[in-house]
């Protein structure tokens, strides 16, 4: 068995980490920059990086390879590195995680590709196969125990880079951003995302990044709604702190750590398997959610006023999909886009 599946076997629910981009700024990342060099120019910086998290109770921490298929690094003047970008990211993280003493999962993390795809792009589904498959191999040579496709908003890219990721021996994990209307940019709704994971049968599947920590919540809730009787679907929330604001010039994400420990609490009751953070996340909101976690029992699944009273609020959308009324509307916009 697996490194990921026996921690989610032993341990019930996993804390994943925080934040990458936000954190590297802390650290001197310019904005702009690949993050992915780093790997190459300044490792320690990214096994100090890992190692806040491990140190704030993570149970599983993404490699340092989001923007790492060769589209994103083309970007970078770096599409050639693929392999030697997310070997090193892979490898670093192995090598903190097995110098310590906690079991830890070594989270392969891939991105979306930032091509458009044909007919509507230049970007031909083969080609995105080979570009995710590249990646996933590097990562799986660099000792990754699982791939963890995330941000995604299409569907058809989800399908493109699982396909690819299939090329490894790797559990697979795939997460998509809800952030307008209880639906992702490319308008897939909770029971379209479900139906995709009944058609992958990957190894778990969720939301992460978004607008905040209430509709990921309620994004858990509207997907565990959707579950047909007798499904186990693993299902992962990894939130954004709060939402952005400008202060002094710099983007901060208002989220506290109190208000994050809460997020984590509520999004175990609503049936994640998987909870961390995303974007503005820092070792001490993990620190602060990992206490919750471990001191606070498991309670009954919260509704969506408990969601919005603890955590903020929530478009109308996912609030129309949490209280049912969405599924027709839903089952009509997959009718509409297989007609386009």
């Amino acid at each position: 068995m697996n490194r990921f599946e026996q921690l989610l076997q032993t341990r019930g629910t996993l804390l994943a980490d925080g934040a990458t981009g936000t954190n590297f700024f802390a650290m001197g990342l310019q904005s702009g920059d690949a993050p992915e060099l780093w790997n190459v120019d300044y490792p320690e910086r990214v096994a100090a990086h890992y190692q806040s998290f491990i140190d704030a109770g993570s149970d599983l921490v993404l490699t340092n390879s989001f923007g790492g298929t060769r589209y994103r690094l083309k970007l970078h003047q770096a599409e050639h590195r693929v392999s030697e970008l997310n070997v090193a990211a892979a490898r670093i993280l192995r090598e903190v995680v097995d110098a310590g003493e906690r079991e830890v999962v070594v989270a392969g993390s891939i991105g979306p590709s930032g091509e458009i795809l044909a007919p509507l792009g230049d970007l031909q589904p083969e080609d995105a196969i080979e570009g995710f498959a590249e990646q996933a191999l590097a990562l799986e040579q660099g000792g990754a125990d699982m791939l963890w496709i995330e941000t995604m908003s299409s569907r058809e890219e989800v399908q493109l880079a699982v396909e690819g990721a299939r090329r490894t021996a790797l559990p697979i994990v795939f997460t998509m951003s809800f952030d307008t209307n209880g639906r992702t940019m490319m308008g897939v709704g909770a029971a379209d995302m479900m139906a995709l994971q009944r058609e992958l049968g990957v190894h778990a599947c969720g939301t992460n990044c978004g607008i905040g920590a209430a509709e990921v919540v309620a994004a858990i809730l509207n997907f565990r709604a959707n579950l047909t009787d007798g499904e186990n679907t693993v299902l992962v929330a990894k939130a954004n702190c709060g939402l952005p604001e400008f202060v002094d010039g710099e983007i901060v994400y208002n989220g506290t750590p109190e208000i994050m420990a809460r997020y984590a609490v509520l999004a175990r009751d609503a049936g994640a398997r998987i909870v961390g953070g995303c974007c503005g996340t820092s070792p001490q909101h993990v620190a602060a959610m990992r206490a919750a976690l471990d001191n606070t029992p498991p309670g009954a699944t919260p509704d969506i006023d408990t969601v919005v009273r603890d955590l903020g609020d929530i478009t109308a959308g996912a609030r129309a999909q949490a209280e049912g009324q969405d599924r027709v509307a839903t089952r009509g916009s997959n009718r509409r886009r297989r007609r386009r």
